[in-house]
């Protein structure tokens, strides 16, 4: 008969989770720690496997990133070998390289290989190494193994028979028994000599072999590296020869005279800088031919520092001379205007801030008001040229349209136009629009006049268009000088309102600064001069005005006296809290009365001596520091009813009308195990959580235990807190 079948109890519910029933019977869950409701029941947390997370495969990430050199382009290698390219100020990233970085990323590779390349010739070099260590340890494995062989040899020539080793030894006693028994184990133990000496033999002879072995195969190793030492130094020997030297005979006899002309001469050629010192330049010339030549190292250390000091007298003399050759700052000044300033609407503010940092400029002059002064009189002269320019220009053209004889009232420009063209003359007027108005002014003039049938009358008609050109002329520099004039005018008014605005504000930053100083000066003359606290303005004010620092403050009398009570408040707080500190060593508990305090010695203490208290003000300190530690232990044992949850659970619970939210609960949730659906009153239940429950979660807490001295007004705290907790908050589902 089969057994029957046991429903599957649900799992337990999470910490913090209720079950209850709504008054429709199903069941839903609340959570006292968030105040929220669900019908689907919560689940525990159950650990994951340890071989899950292993199976799960590891993201990719950044594993080596690259700066490419003269970009803002990184070069990242992941973890699963992958490459891309990142910018980073754009943040922007692809898996192919930029054309951009092209060249860069080349010039990259390329120096890896290089710097790999060199690892490698570093791995040979280090390969070779441990060729010779090798080697030496195959000699002395061969050592080891003649050795090995003349031990074995002179011990066979050693070995005794065994019945000369029974007979020679003497025996112990006189007795035949003992004899016996005495050459009985004397035989065994050559027997277990003699096996030994055969087990020794053959795993002499085992090393041996085995060294032997090991020494072929050091030989082999010696071999190849020999034969790729040779492969190197031919490959070398070719590479040497391919490169151009310098070839010296192999015994020179020189004077030394002549041995250090020819070293000054290498240390010329290579340009050695004569302000380094010989260790630093040595690796420029050390490996010349011309380096040997003097003897020793002192006589080159001497030419060295022959060769510095004529250098650097050379090198003096020539930027003398440099500066001597060097032209006339004002003309380069001059040649610097003529060069860059073109046109008379250039403004000196532009043209001083682009070459203010040219030696042309700010060479010459004391200030920059005496460049300003003569670049606007360079600008002056070059109007009055371009104007000269300009009359000369507008002659010429009415000379040359003189010469081409148009003397028809009837002619139009453009016809006229074409003829000239080709004449400088026409080029030097520089607007065309100028070319016209000359044109009409020209043939204006020549109609004014009669008939151009004789020379006086086409000269007359000239005289008359000059005239009006020259008062035309006159009347635009009249114009132009009134706009200079109302321009310089409106840039005077306005530099004179930053001036005065600038003058303002370096005058109260002035101002703060000095009322700062004099406050910082004042603070620190009264902390070298005040340090008792009980002192008044009156009494110290004589011993200050002896200090220069008070004779020359600035700052008013009642300035004086506000810092004054700051720093005096100052000392009574730092005296008071050294006085509080003493007593915090003496009372450990809020319950200590002033008379077990050691009087006498709080007294005499420095904190109490420089605040002046006697036993009376002592104790009125003592009482006022234990009400304000009893007000702080009162706030932090409010603190701690409010942090603890089994208080407030307990304490909102024993506040739910009726039989609780849901009127009963089941004993299986209590943990009985009883599988009878009894009922349970949640209130009752709370009443059971008394207060004797609750001081048990308390008493080990320092906020709790600072009030042992009253009991009874401790419990009366706890119980008006539990007074004043609510009941929880219903289910949404309950009216």
């Amino acid at each position: 008969m089969s057994a029957p079948l046991v429903p599957m109890a649900p799992p337990p519910l999470p910490l913090g989770w209720t079950e209850h029933m709504s008054p429709t019977g199903q069941p839903y869950y609340f959570n006292t720690q968030t105040q929220e409701s669900t019908y689907v029941r919560p689940l525990p947390p159950f650990p994951m496997p340890a071989a899950v997370p292993q199976k799960k495969r590891k993201k990719e990430k950044p594993l080596v990133k690259t700066p490419i050199p003269g970009t803002e382009w990184l070069r990242v290698k992941t973890t699963e070998g992958n490459i891309f390219y990142t910018h980073t100020v754009k943040k922007q990233s692809v898996w192919t390289v930029p054309e951009e970085i092209l060249d860069d990323v080349e010039a990259l590779e390329k120096e890896e290989e290089e710097a790999q390349l060199r690892e490698e010739l570093e791995e040979k070099e280090k390969a070779e190494r441990e060729a010779r260590r090798v080697e030496e340890r195959a000699s002395e494995i061969e050592r080891i193994k003649s050795e090995v062989r003349d031990m074995v040899g002179k011990r066979k020539a050693e070995e005794v028979p065994v019945d000369e080793f029974v007979i020679s030894k003497k025996a112990r006693t006189d007795d035949a028994e003992d004899q016996e028994e005495d050459q009985e184990e004397d035989q065994e133990e050559d027997q277990e000599e003699e096996s030994e000496s055969e087990e020794e033999e053959d795993w002499q002879r085992e090393a041996a072999a085995q060294l032997a072995a090991e020494a072929n195969e050091e030989r082999k190793k010696q071999e190849e590296t020999k034969r790729q030492e040779e492969e190197t130094k031919q490959a070398q020997a070719q590479a040497e020869k391919s490169i151009p030297q310098l070839s010296m005979p192999d015994r020179v006899d020189l004077s030394v005279d002549e041995a250090k002309a020819l070293f000054k001469t290498l240390l010329r050629e290579k340009d050695v800088n004569p302000l380094h010192p010989w260790d630093m330049s040595l690796p420029l010339f050390i490996s010349d031919p011309r380096y040997v030549l003097l003897p020793s190292v002192s006589a080159r250390r001497e030419a060295f520092d022959e060769y510095c000091r004529d250098r650097a007298r050379e090198l003096r003399q020539s930027q003398v001379k440099k500066d001597k050759e060097v032209a006339n700052p004002k003309e380069e000044f001059e040649h610097l205007m003529r060069d860059e300033v073109k046109s008379t609407r250039t403004s000196w503010t532009e043209w001083r801030r682009q070459w203010r940092k040219d030696r042309r400029f700010f060479g010459w002059g004391r200030d920059d008001r005496e460049r300003e002064k003569r670049f606007r009189e360079y600008l002056k002269e070059l109007g009055e040229k371009k104007r000269a320019a300009a009359q000369k220009a507008e002659a010429d053209f009415f000379a040359l349209l003189k010469e081409s004889g148009i003397a028809n009232a009837g002619v139009v420009w453009k016809d006229v136009k074409h003829k000239v063209s080709q004449d400088p003359r026409y080029n030097a007027v520089g607007s065309s629009t100028l070319r016209e108005e000359l044109f009409g002014t020209f043939l204006k003039a020549h109609g004014e006049t009669a008939q151009p049938t004789s020379k006086d009358t086409a000269s007359d008609a000239t005289g008359s268009l000059e005239k009006r050109t020259e008062e035309d002329e006159e009347e635009r520099e009249r114009r132009r000088r009134e706009r200079t004039e109302r321009a310089v005018k409106q840039r005077e008014g306005q530099v004179m309102a930053d001036w005065n605005k600038l003058e303002a504000d370096i005058g109260r930053s002035k101002m703060g600064l000095n009322k700062e100083e004099s406050e910082l000066e004042f603070r620190t003359m009264l902390t070298d001069a005040v340090r008792d606290p009980q002192v008044t303005w009156d009494s110290v004010l004589p011993q200050l005005k002896t200090d220069p620092r008070f004779l020359r403050s600035s700052l008013p009398p009642n300035q004086q006296l506000y810092l004054f009570r700051a720093h005096v408040d100052t000392l009574h707080s730092r005296h008071l809290a050294s006085l509080h500190m003493l007593f915090a060593s003496h009372a450990s508990s809020l319950a200590t009365p002033f008379a077990k305090l050691p009087v006498p010695s709080i007294l005499s203490s420095l904190p109490a001596t420089k605040l002046g208290l006697d036993v009376n003000r002592l104790e009125q300190e003592y009482e006022r520091w234990q009400r304000e530690r009893a007000h702080q232990a009162r706030l932090a044992f409010d603190q701690m009813l409010n942090e603890n949850a089994f208080i407030e659970f307990w304490g909102r619970l024993g506040k739910i009308g009726g039989k609780g939210v849901d009127e009963t609960i089941k004993v299986d949730d209590l943990g009985e195990g009883d599988a009878e659906e009894e009922q349970v009153d949640m209130k009752a239940l709370a009443k059971t959580v008394d207060l004797k429950e609750m001081v048990k979660v308390l008493k080990n807490d320092a906020r709790y235990l600072a009030f042992d001295h009253v009991p009874e007004q401790r419990e009366r705290w706890l119980r008006d807190y539990l007074s004043q907790l609510s009941a929880p908050k219903l289910s949404v589902h309950v009216s």
